[in-house]
């Protein structure tokens, strides 16, 4: 299936936080609308997380995740961080949840990714060559949301390059990776917030953890 890229989001509506920025319309409602079916059609899009702006797709569509490696011209054999909306979904993607990992769940009061041993029913890509795979609960209301409506787990890569430095605003995002997406959310494009990537911890079975990224 060959799919085209939406275009920007046209008037309509008196959603509350409406903003024009470079030709896209801010309706939150329309953006998730859009999102979800770029996300259920195979697309990728790049959208806000709880952290950093991200590239996203289905993390169970093999043909989606390809597209992602294809844009950020990164190796598939390096994993893919996947976003869930809760400790039932995570139940459904990894083999086993070790009693540490969710200690850390439930003591963390910011964005934090788990290695997991073992992952399970996604996409070929998602995981490392171990079997092991980064997921993160997340709460932002806009990934919750579209995880929520899609029924599906959301990979979340930085909105970069291979080994190029990841983008803490929107602004800062290279225009290839723009034109290269099915959708861009409107959404936040105007915070200048620097964000910065979550601290990564890789749990293992035995209960030992491994800091990844602090």
């Amino acid at each position: 299936m060959t799919l085209e890229k939406i275009p920007p989001l046209k008037g309509g509506g008196g959603c509350e936080g409406e903003k024009e920025k470079g030709g896209w319309r801010m309706d939150y409602r329309q953006d998730i609308d859009t999102a979800l079916k770029v996300l259920r059609d195979g697309g990728v899009i790049l959208y806000p997380t709880d952290t950093i702006w991200g590239l996203g797709c289905d993390a169970t569509n093999e043909n989606a995740v390809s597209k992602i490696f294809e844009i950020k011209k990164r190796a598939d054999s390096k994993s893919l961080l996947v976003l869930v909306n809760g400790i039932t979904m995570l139940e459904r993607y990894v083999k086993a949840i070790p009693p540490t990992a969710s200690e850390l769940i439930y003591v963390t009061d910011k964005p934090l990714t788990i290695i997991y041993p073992q992952g399970k029913n996604l996409a070929k890509g998602v995981c490392s060559e171990d079997g092991s795979v980064g997921i993160r609960i997340t709460s932002d209301s806009f990934c919750t949301e579209l995880i929520n409506r899609s029924r599906k787990p959301i990979v979340s890569t930085s909105a970069n390059y291979s080994e190029a430095p990841s983008p803490r605003t929107f602004a800062e995002i290279d225009s290839g990776i723009i034109g290269s997406v099915s959708y861009v959310v409107s959404y936040r494009q105007d915070d200048a917030t620097k964000n910065k990537p979550s601290p990564v911890i890789k749990v293992n079975s035995d209960g030992s953890i491994k800091i990844i990224r602090m």
